[in-house]
C-alpha cells in the first residue's frame, strides 16, 4: 500500500490573474486491509491539486505494485495548483508502462482501478475534473444531497444500465467485482472525465469498493453528514465499513471546500447542485 499525502486542515490555492481570489480546502486520507485481505493493494494520493484512489487487482505483489504506480504518476502532477485532463491521461500511460516491465508483472497481468478529482482550469475558472477507470467512486454531498460524481465500469452496471437488473439487485450480484475497465494490462486506459463547479461547503469523497461494498448510499450520505471534519468523516466511514464485515481493502479521501472566490464576496455559489457535465470533456 502507498500513502501520498495525509490531511490538512486548510490549504489555500490562489487563482491566476484574479486579484487573490483563492479556492481553500481541508482534507483527510485513511486506508485499511480490512478483516479478510493478507495486505492492503489500494494506494491513495491526498495533495492538492490531486485526490484519488488506486485499487489494485492481479494478486498480492501486482496489484500493490499497480496501484502505486497509478499514484506515485499522478504525483508527478503536483508541482502547480492545477492540473490539466491531458496530464492525468498521462500520467496513466506512464503507470500502465511502469506496470509492464515491474517487479509486479504476472501472467494473469497486471492492473488496477482509480477514481479521483483534481482541481483544473476551464475559461480560467476553477473546476473540479473528475475523472475514473473501474469501480472506485466520487461522490459530494452538498445542501444535504448525496450524487455519486462517478459511473462504474463494471458488469453489474451495464445491467443496470440496461434495466435488467434493481440497484437493490445489484447490492447482492455475484458479478459485482468484475470490472470492465482498468489501468494496465497493457492496454491504453480510458478515463472518463467531467468537470464539476467548484462549491462552498461541499464534501466530497473518494474511495475505494471496499467502502462502498459495506456502506449503502444512505450509510455513506449518514456519516458524511455527521463528521465534524474530513478526519473525523473519513474514521467514521472507515470505522463503519470494518464495522459491517471489512470484506476488502478499504480506502477513503474526504475533502472539504472551504472557499471559493465566490463565498468569499458574498455572492451566490457558481454551481449550487448543477448537475456534472458528462466525460469525456476537455478542459
Amino acid at each position: 500500500m502507498t500513502q501520498i499525502g495525509r490531511s490538512s486542515r486548510r490549504h489555500d490555492i490562489v487563482l491566476p490573474d484574479r486579484d487573490g481570489a483563492r479556492v481553500s480546502l481541508a482534507w483527510a486520507a485513511v486506508s485499511d486491509k480490512g478483516h479478510r485481505r493478507a495486505v492492503n493493494e489500494d494506494s491513495l494520493l491526498a495533495r492538492s491539486p490531486i485526490f484519488a484512489v488506486a485499487d489494485g487487482m492481479g494478486g498480492h505483489t501486482a496489484g500493490d505494485f499497480a496501484s502505486a504506480a497509478v499514484v506515485t504518476r499522478l504525483a508527478e502532477q503536483l508541482g502547480s495548483g492545477f492540473v490539466a485532463q491531458d496530464a492525468v491521461s498521462d500520467a496513466l500511460r506512464a503507470a500502465v508502462d511502469d506496470m509492464s516491465r515491474g517487479v509486479g508483472l504476472t501472467d494473469l497481468g497486471t492492473g488496477t482501478t482509480v477514481s479521483g478529482i483534481a482541481l483544473t482550469l476551464h475559461d480560467g475558472e476553477a473546476y473540479w475534473l473528475v475523472f475514473n477507470i473501474g469501480d472506485s467512486r466520487v461522490y459530494q454531498l452538498l445542501d444535504g444531497t448525496l450524487d455519486q460524481l462517478t459511473v462504474d465500469h463494471s458488469i453489474v452496471q451495464q445491467l443496470l444500465d440496461a434495466g435488467m437488473i434493481t440497484p437493490a439487485e445489484a447490492e447482492v450480484h455475484p458479478h459485482s467485482n468484475v470490472i470492465t475497465r482498468a489501468v494496465g494490462f497493457n492496454e491504453d486506459p480510458v478515463p472518463d472525465f467531467w468537470l464539476i463547479p467548484i462549491s462552498a461547503g461541499a464534501r466530497l469523497l473518494v474511495c475505494s469498493d471496499g467502502l462502498t461494498k459495506e456502506l449503502t448510499e444512505h450509510g455513506v450520505r449518514h456519516f458524511l453528514s455527521i463528521g465534524d471534519s474530513p478526519a473525523d468523516a473519513a474514521n467514521r466511514l472507515m470505522e463503519a465499513a470494518l464495522g459491517n464485515g471489512g470484506r476488502d481493502n478499504v480506502s477513503v479521501i474526504v475533502v472539504d471546500v472551504l472557499e471559493t472566490p465566490e463565498s468569499s464576496a458574498g455572492r451566490p455559489r457558481t454551481g449550487g447542485r448543477r448537475r456534472a457535465r458528462s466525460g469525456p470533456v476537455t478542459a
